[in-house]
């Protein structure tokens, strides 16, 4: 276990010392910047999924033990759907900063 933690350690500080320091912050300011569009990505989706799911009354089809089953995959398809559009939105925004950072 230490020599899987010691090869671990000497490729973080080989790719450390790769990184200039406004690299690295750069680095971190775009990873924090995915997150954020993605944390935002997914609370419209699930606000806009509820949303639908009370306008569409989509519980009242539930009469049964297998109606209940099948309701969680379609709830769950509708949420993936709202998610992923907004992947290119997140996409774009994340490059237009990327582009805008100073890199050396």
């Amino acid at each position: 276990m230490d020599r899987i933690y010691s090869y671990i350690s000497n490729i973080y500080r080989a790719a450390m010392h790769q990184l200039t320091q406004i690299e690295l912050s750069n680095w971190l300011a775009l990873y924090l910047a995915a997150g954020l569009c993605c944390a935002l990505a997914f609370a419209l989706a699930c606000a806009t999924a509820a949303i639908e799911i009370y306008r569409d009354r989509s519980w009242s089809t539930i009469k049964s033990v297998r109606s209940a089953v099948l309701f969680i995959p379609r709830t769950w398809w509708r949420w993936q759907k709202l998610y992923l559009t907004s992947t290119p939105v997140t996409l774009g925004i994340v490059s237009l900063f990327a582009a805008s950072m100073r890199w050396g």
